[in-house]
């Protein structure tokens, strides 16, 4: 069964967990969720299409992501989640740590806090390797793409996580 440490407002642990997707978070705690931005030198990036059975934001593009395990580091959590869900292999990239933001979904038990991660390596389609149970499709293009799939309402965490793409 998969755990997750739940942190108080301060992003600190409490030493308390959760089940995964158990959504029995009061307000003013949290769960610890990662995303990790995959760009190549030439400034085009890694970005993926949800499967369609997701519950939430099915067939919207995003970069690769998930929770934290419980007694994880985030740092270790996205190495993890961009490796199971493209197939890259960025543990020997320097990870680029670039801020944390966090939601509040008052009465909901879905808080949670999310550090953005950047990688930059070289890597093309044939390293890419998606997670066909979490991933329908991908793409390698430039921020403007990114910003047409933004602009059409289906690119997850965009408004959030846009100053990510700039390098």
């Amino acid at each position: 069964m998969e755990m997750w440490d739940i942190y108080d407002e301060k992003k600190q642990v409490t030493g308390r967990m959760m089940k995964r997707n158990d959504w029995c978070l009061k307000d003013g705690e949290y769960h610890l969720t990662v995303l990790g931005v995959v760009a190549r030198p030439d400034r085009k990036f890694l970005i993926t299409k949800r499967v369609m059975t997701k519950a939430w934001a099915p067939g919207w593009w995003e970069v690769s992501g998930g929770a934290v395990m419980a007694g994880e580091k985030s740092k270790d959590a996205v190495i993890r989640e961009v490796a199971e869900e493209t197939g890259l292999d960025v543990s020997d990239c320097e990870p680029e740590y670039l801020f944390t933001y966090k939601r509040d979904n008052p009465g909901t038990g879905d808080n949670y806090f999310v550090d953005v991660y950047r990688f930059v390596m070289d890597f093309d389609e044939s390293d890419v390797h998606i997670q066909e149970s979490e991933t329908l499709d991908y793409c390698i293009c430039d921020y403007e793409k990114i910003k047409e799939f933004a602009n059409e309402g289906i690119f997850l965490h965009y408004d959030s996580i846009k100053e990510a793409f700039s390098f």
